[in-house]
């Protein structure tokens, strides 16, 4: 767990190596071994220097989040806290000179360790990271990152770690003072030796040090008030009060440095305790950790199949989709061919690349010979046959099924009998556009998001006749280009349009209903979503909402069923306000001017005299995803509440704090989110209704997480 060894100069090393894991980690078992090491290394009067490294390539990764999500009794949390707090605090004044070396990443729990030391060195390791991502997690660093962190390189330095959770490179932690020295990998644990084989002074921090002042102003200064009131100022308008962490990091912080560094852990303690209890980290830890790394361990693949390796592929359209998998696929080291009409837009589509590399050449982030190399992998044409030995085609050109059908036979003609074909549509569901497949149990779906480079999520979709090796092997393609997937069964909309529209609907039948615009846009932000509904509309175009509605009319026949808001959709199409790309939609776009609300909304759709508590508009803003979400449960689109969750944050922002729709619907309870559901759907109608799924499971006392 901690390999003790001391050497004949008296330096005692305790070395990390927990068995059975790649990488350390803090949970009970290990904290256990570090208090005793700590203890032996303190009280033996033949150690002269504490030495802590790690013989795995990373330090410590920090906390078991398993460890924290099971945590249900603050008091016993408090004190497991506190014995951390005792036994860094016994090892940085023991009178020893204490050295931390650090072979590779360094990150929350341990990097708080390593700040305990009085002297930190890093290896030269261009993969290391540094810092205190906890934020992130919805958590707060607990191991004395909020005291120590600031009372070393400052409150204005420190904030922007502690609150936003970036991770900082070697070079850039050294500048920070967070790091003593960098050296060649592998030279870090001797560096560290040489610094506590020239101590001959009892070594101590900073701020156990007479006379200690904070690096650039005491909290009581009025630069650092300014910090503060910014700070809490910016952090309001960006979470409207919906995430504790960053709230509470503040706090630490602020209360924590007005007193010694014993008092400002225990505050850090009580804080870190009371977040851990929160809903909100719980839901944030379970989906974006557990959930988030099962779905990129590919939890979803059918087992039995060999591993697909991909150097070759297709991808049909050069549009903004097809130009950005074209870009994704060139960056993973796979030859890409991308097809388009004519051989102008063919090159237009690759130069879509060609800007994203040279912005990361001129930033310093790509070297130019890398950059070739990419760009090099892709190959514009209109010609079919360049797909041959391909193996697998994406086609994403438009929602049309004649123009699909066409492209899936061009590309078969060439392809080898097993090739993937896989249909990058949003709406059209993946059964109906196999049937221009000659072999069908190879096509499946793959629903890439916009920009592809910045949105990590592919919704796989599995057609009725996709085969499990199919699925696999695309699957496998996911992995490979870095990205994260989810699993759907094939229907119209799928799981991530559908939802997502539900949103977007819910919005503009409330304009119908003559509430405030403006109320409306406020409640989706309030609510945790990232754009207001109708901005978001303006942002997808009420013309696609519009098409997508009268095609599923024209599909459906008899059995289609109208939904508020689409008759709002129709209404703007008509008066040509279709969205942002045409200048005007819900809101007016002047020119070098800042976006605002289209005055004539309230002639178009009068205010009602009395308007309704904006928190009764974020309850059916959320209600209506979470229930149109257990209805893609309960008709099997969705199979695990993991790909539900995981899906809604990643596809369309849905907020992070409620762990996505299905974990909402479990920190509601399931019982009285069935007694909401029902309150709504008296109140606005049948899209609320509750599903039988969740009358059966409040009735027999169930969760969708245990």
């Amino acid at each position: 767990m901690i390999d003790f060894t001391l050497d004949p100069q008296g330096i005692a090393t305790l070395c990390w190596n927990m068995p059975g894991r790649s990488q350390n980690v803090l949970n009970g078992e290990s904290c256990e071994a570090l208090f005793a090491a700590i203890e032996r290394a303190v009280s033996d009067d033949a150690v002269n220097g504490i030495l802590m490294t790690s013989a795995k390539p990373d330090f410590i990764a920090g906390g078991d989040l398993e460890w924290l999500l099971s945590a249900s009794d603050a008091a016993e949390l408090f004190g497991r806290v506190m014995r951390l707090h005792r036994a860094l605090r016994s090892l940085e004044t023991c009178g020893k000179p204490v050295a931390m070396a650090l072979p590779g990443a360094t990150l929350g729990g341990g990097l708080e360790i390593a700040l305990a030391g009085h002297y930190r060195v890093a290896a030269d390791n261009p993969k290391a990271r540094f810092g205190l991502p906890e934020v992130t997690l919805g958590l707060l660093p607990g191991g004395g990152g909020t005291q120590r962190l600031p009372r070393l390189i400052g409150i204005q330095k420190s904030l922007p770690l502690l609150l936003e959770g970036k991770r900082l490179k070697a070079a850039e932690a050294l500048k920070l003072g967070i790091l003593d020295a960098v050296v060649a990998p592998g030279t870090e644990v001797e560096a560290a030796r040489e610094w506590l084989l020239a101590q001959h002074d009892i070594r101590q921090q900073p701020w156990d040090a007479k006379g200690y002042r904070i690096p650039g102003g005491a909290v009581s200064s009025p630069a650092v008030q300014q910090v503060f009131m910014a700070s809490n100022a910016l952090l309001r308008a960006k979470t409207y009060g919906n995430y504790p962490a960053p709230a509470n990091i503040l706090s630490c912080v602020y209360e924590g440095l007005i007193t010694n560094i014993d008092t400002g852990l225990q505050t850090e303690a009580r804080y870190f305790v009371e977040t851990v209890m929160t809903p909100e980290a719980k839901n944030m830890i379970r989906t974006l950790f557990f959930s988030m790394g099962e779905a990129n361990k590919l939890a979803g693949r059918p087992a039995g199949v060999p591993v697909q390796k991909y150097s070759k592929i297709g991808v049909l359209g050069a549009g903004m989709m097809g130009a950005g998998i074209a870009y994704v696929a060139a960056k993973s080291g796979i030859e890409v061919v991308l097809i388009d009409m004519n051989q102008e837009a063919a090159e237009k589509g690759k130069a879509y690349s060609r800007a994203l590399v040279d912005k990361q050449v001129e930033r310093g982030q790509l070297a130019q010979d890398k950059a070739q190399a990419l760009l090099g992998r892709i190959t514009p044409t209109t010609d079919y046959a360049r797909l041959d030995g391909a193996e697998i085609v994406v086609e994403a050109v438009f929602e049309d099924r004649a123009i699909k059908a066409d492209v899936t036979k061009k590309s078969e003609a060439v392809l080898a009998a097993d090739a993937i074909f896989a249909s990058n549509t949003s709406t059209l569901p993946i059964t109906g556009l196999a049937e221009a497949s000659a072999r069908p149990a190879n096509f499946i779906g793959l629903h890439f998001f916009s920009p592809v480079e910045r949105m990590p999520l592919v919704e796989v979709i599995v057609g009725k006749q996709t085969s499990q090796a199919t699925l696999a092997r695309s699957l496998d393609l996911i992995q490979a280009l870095g990205m994260t997937p989810i699993v759907v069964n094939d229907s119209r909309g799928f799981y991530t349009s559908r939802v997502f529209s539900s949103y977007v609907l819910e919005g503009l039948a409330m304009l119908r209903e003559g509430i405030a615009p403006a109320l409306i846009e406020n409640a989706g932000l309030m609510a945790g979503m990232p754009v207001g509904p109708l901005a978001l509309t303006d942002e997808v175009s009420s013309e696609l909402v519009y098409k997508i509605d009268r095609q599923t009319r024209a599909d459906l026949g008899d059995a289609y069923q109208p939904r508020p808001g689409h008759d709002v959709a129709a209404k703007m199409v008509e008066l040509g306000r279709i969205g942002k790309k045409a200048g005007m939609g819900y809101y007016e776009y002047p020119a070098g001017g800042k976006k605002h609300l289209w005055s004539g909304l309230a002639e178009l759709f009068p205010l009602a005299q009395s308007q309704p508590d904006v928190q009764s508009l974020i309850e059916r803003l959320i209600a209506v995803q979470a229930v149109e979400t257990v209805r893609c449960m309960e008709e099997g689109v969705l199979t695990t509440a993991r790909d539900a969750d995981v899906g809604a944050i990643l596809a369309w922002g849905f907020p992070a704090f409620r762990g996505g729709p299905i974990s909402w619907v479990q920190t509601v309870g399931i019982a009285q989110f069935v007694e909401q559901c029902e309150r709504l759907s008296t109140q606005h109608g049948a899209r609320f209704a509750p599903p039988a799924l969740l009358k059966t499971m409040a009735e027999k006392g169930e969760g969708f997480y245990q």
